[in-house]
């Protein structure tokens, strides 16, 4: 710690201003309890309000394991990162009971399932599902999400991707 930093740490602590706090530091050589000793003796800190004394053993350790304070660290950050986990798992179980997935073909609906569906779909038949989606992009299918949320992002993508098929197959028509 440079002498600012002890400067400002003592000036907090101590509530004196930044002069009285250099000179208590130059009085003791820098070391911030003897600093505080000094304006406490001089009277321009105060002194702890309530200060106890026992002959009783404390129970508490008074050096803490390093690797044990960075392992309760890491169990907290990693408790965290479980609970931010099961937070997002919440709102996508949520959004999925409450949208649908959509196929239409020349303005008529064909198909209406809830995206639950469509997830355990793509989980268990992605080898199917995905090669049937592309090809039926080819036949003028057009994908769409509706519910309570949102989903302008994900129908904006589908539309990209109508669009892109369209081009395609005009392509390969005009040839």
């Amino acid at each position: 710690m440079d002498q600012l930093e002890k400067v400002d740490k003592l000036r907090e602590r101590a509530n004196v201003s930044y002069e009285e706090a250099k000179e208590a530091l130059e009085a003791s050589n820098w070391d911030l309890l003897d600093a505080m000793v000094y304006l406490e003796k001089h009277g321009k800190a105060e002194p702890p309000e309530q200060e106890t004394a026992s002959s009783a053993s404390q129970e508490t350790p008074q050096y803490v394991s390093v690797k044990e304070k960075v392992e309760e660290q890491e169990k907290e950050s990693s408790e965290g990162l479980l609970t931010k986990l099961a937070k997002i798992c919440k709102v996508l179980f949520r959004m999925s009971k409450e949208n649908s997935f959509c196929v239409n073909r020349h303005d008529k609906e064909l198909i209406r399932i809830p995206a639950w569906v469509l997830i355990l779909a793509l989980l268990f038949a992605w080898k199917i599902i995905l090669p049937a989606v592309v090809i039926a992009l080819f036949f003028d299918c057009r994908y769409s999400f509706s519910g309570k949320d949102d989903l302008s992002p994900a129908n904006k993508a589908m539309d990209k991707a109508s669009e892109f098929a369209g081009k395609v197959k005009s392509e390969f028509e005009s040839r």
